[in-house]
């Protein structure tokens, strides 16, 4: 363990590793230093002078607090611990100063700046600025980019703090933005006026700070203060990425993340980000009754009425869709059981063990990518599946981590070894086995669900999972759905999966199921939020709220159950997810024993308690893999179209302008 030094700081003496910088340091003692262009994630630049501090026996000038290590500060004649001042009549002036030169030629657009009110530099002129300016000069003007749909640029604001160029080379892994030029004529630009080609970019929204990225299709449509605030969970992945909901009366105005050091970092995909318009367009607001070919509305009674109808003294399939709360599919497995039904939640046809938590929920956490020295992929494209963990890899990958992968090979924005893309090649490195050396590394198997489909499935998954046991790797299941692990955890699932669901099956009930086509012949029943794939297919409708608008448990890739929270209300007639069930369960004669959300969740923390841990990943238990051959086939990713994936992102114009721009730059691509 390095040893520690004493600093003190403005008389607070503390203990911090030497590596640590007078910011950090400053931060453990609890003492706020402003600054511009630093962040904790990002590397250091050192160029906006903002977090000037005057040390103590050092020169006679202010240091840069976050440029400068602990270890490099002279300790007092006797052995004192080295002293740093951030509040002296020299820091004072410094500070002044540098504020002074960043105001220049800052335009005065506050009255109509999206980022007015949660401003950095607002709040940083008020705090440590000069009330009066020297400057009578006209003000420099600079040309705006076009960085695509996302992100709306005024550059005359720009600091050129560079947050955002180092955001997008060293997280998001791409190079197209950078700044030309030198003093007076420096300029962030984009090469050759490109726009971002990332999942992620809608980051250096929040990373700006000061207007000059902010988000196009929130501009000017609200102000910070008039936003209703909600604190949740994502579900455009199997993540489980913390983020905020801001709302305004009963529209969602905007998404931003929360900082969650073992999920999402404080990073979000720009699908999660962007996606609330789909949350606006093709609602379900009211039941729907087909009757002649022809769906017409109906009355809640008329609707409950109908499926009991239906349901009566008929083999009922259930099925949960992607985006499926816990406590909905609990109420509607335990609907399923008092009738007689079967229930899957497979339903793209991964071959995912029933009852081997460790597989389908694996051993390590997200955050051991952090350490890993060896990665192993196997039919995952985590950059389409999962952004902000493919970021996560690539941490790990500029730490020296060596990646490899078994799949189709696709960018991923860091270098890996293509072993090859089917089942041949995962037998080959099966055969390599593990030698001490690649023991003694920290490694992990990550596999993905495209892995896991076909007659191959549960023969890759064993292969896997044998791959895991001889290099003594970590274990980890990359899911694209938020509900699967949920559904796996209460055992919403059929052995032999949706065949043997759906074999003989008379009346199908669709929990949000959009991404499977049901054959003609059964009874449909669809409860959802949008009138998507599944409400096209469905005989009867019964409209749900979506995941901003109802408390609701999901447990991520990793198996951390987390909660997300209600931030708006459904609408029209749509009611919650297991309300509906709970007034089917009375229609049909067999009525549930709760009548809350409270009461439910009692009852499956009883029958379920691991799920009652809110926010801890459980150790799981590891099964040993069984032996199989495979027959020679394709591995491939499980998703084709990163922006399409589920009803709500299929609603959203934003969505599919991106879905728009991404495939247009594969063709181009293609074409080259």
């Amino acid at each position: 363990m390095t040893d520690l030094k004493k600093i003190s700081i403005d008389g607070i003496v503390v203990e911090v590793d030497p590596a640590m910088t007078i910011i950090q340091a400053a931060e453990v003692a609890g003492i706020e230093i402003p600054r511009f262009c630093y962040h904790e994630r990002l590397s250091i630049a050192g160029n906006c002078r903002m977090c000037l501090v005057e040390v103590k026996g050092g020169p006679p000038k202010p240091a840069a607090s976050c440029a400068m290590q602990v270890r490099d500060l002279r300790p007092g004649p006797e052995g004192q611990p080295a002293e740093v001042y951030t509040n002296t009549p020299m820091v004072k002036k410094a500070r002044e100063g540098v504020m002074e030169f960043l105001l220049i030629n800052h335009p005065l657009d506050c009255p109509i700046c999206d980022q007015g009110g949660e401003c950095d530099l607002q709040d940083q002129a008020i705090a440590y600025g000069h009330d009066t300016s020297r400057f009578h000069e006209a003000k420099r003007a600079s040309d705006d980019l076009d960085l695509g749909p996302l992100v709306a640029t005024t550059m005359t604001r720009c600091i050129s703090c560079t947050r955002c160029v180092r955001f997008t080379s060293e997280v998001a892994g791409i190079t197209q933005m950078g700044q030309t030029g030198r003093g007076e004529d420096a300029e962030i630009t984009s090469y050759l006026n490109q726009t971002l080609d990332s999942e992620l970019q809608g980051n250096i929204i929040d990373l700006c700070p000061v207007g000059a990225l902010t988000s196009k299709p929130y501009a000017f449509t609200a102000r910070p203060w008039e936003l209703k605030k909600t604190e949740t969970i994502d579900v455009m992945d199997a993540l489980g990425s913390n983020i905020r909901v801001d709302t305004k009366g009963r529209e969602v105005m905007r998404i931003v993340p929360r900082n969650h050091d073992g999920v999402n970092e404080e990073w979000l995909s720009d699908k999660s980000r962007f996606v609330w318009d789909g949350l606006r367009r093709q609602r379900l607001d009211q039941p729907y009754l087909r009757e002649g070919g022809k769906l017409r509305p109906a009355t809640w009674p008329e609707a409950l009425a109908a499926a009991a109808n239906a349901m009566k003294g008929r083999k009922v399939a259930a099925l949960a869709g992607d985006l499926a709360p816990v406590e909905a599919m609990f109420a509607l497995q335990g609907l399923m059981v008092a009738t007689g039904g079967s229930t899957e939640c497979r339903v793209d046809g991964a071959a995912l063990p029933i009852g081997d938590r460790a597989a389908y929920a694996g051993t390590a956490r997200i955050e051991d990518i952090d350490t890993a020295e060896r990665i192993l992929l196997i039919g995952t494209n985590p950059r389409a599946e999962m952004p902000v963990l493919n970021a996560r890899i690539r941490k790990a990958w500029l730490a020296g981590a060596e990646i490899a992968l078994v799949g189709e090979a696709v960018d991923l924005t860091y270098d890996y070894t293509h072993v090859g893309d089917d089942t041949d090649a995962l037998g080959h490195v099966l055969a390599e086995g593990g030698s001490d050396e690649i023991r003694a590394k920290a490694s992990l198997v990550i596999v993905g669900q495209g892995a896991l489909k076909g007659a191959n499935g549960a023969a890759v998954l064993n292969t896997a999972k044998r791959i895991a046991e001889n290099t003594e790797s970590g274990f980890l299941m990359l899911h694209t759905a938020a509900a699967r692990v949920g559904g796996m955890d209460i055992g919403f699932a059929t052995e032999g999966g949706m065949a043997a669901a759906l074999q003989g099956a008379e009346v199908v009930y669709a929990l949000g199921v959009d991404e499977v086509e049901i054959e003609a012949g059964p009874f449909v029943i669809y409860q959802g939020s949008h009138g998507d794939r599944g409400a096209h297919r469905a005989d009867l409708i019964l409209p749900a709220a979506a995941y901003t608008e109802e408390n609701g448990l999901f447990v991520n890739t990793e198996g951390r159950a987390q909660l997300a929270m209600r931030a708006a209300f459904a609408p029209g007639q749509a009611k919650e997810n297991w309300a509906i069930i709970r007034a089917l369960s009375a229609e049909l004669g067999a009525t549930l024993p709760y009548d809350s959300m409270a009461a439910l969740r009692t009852a499956l923390f009883a029958a379920h308690p691991h799920l009652g841990l809110i926010d801890e990943v459980p150790a799981n238990e590891w099964q040993k893999a069984a032996s199989g051959r495979m027959t020679k086939s394709r591995i491939t990713g499980a998703v084709a179209n990163h922006y399409q994936t589920n009803p709500i992102a299929r609603a959203s114009a934003v969505m599919a302008e991106l879905a728009a721009n991404a495939a247009a730059r594969s063709r181009k691509m293609a074409a080259e």
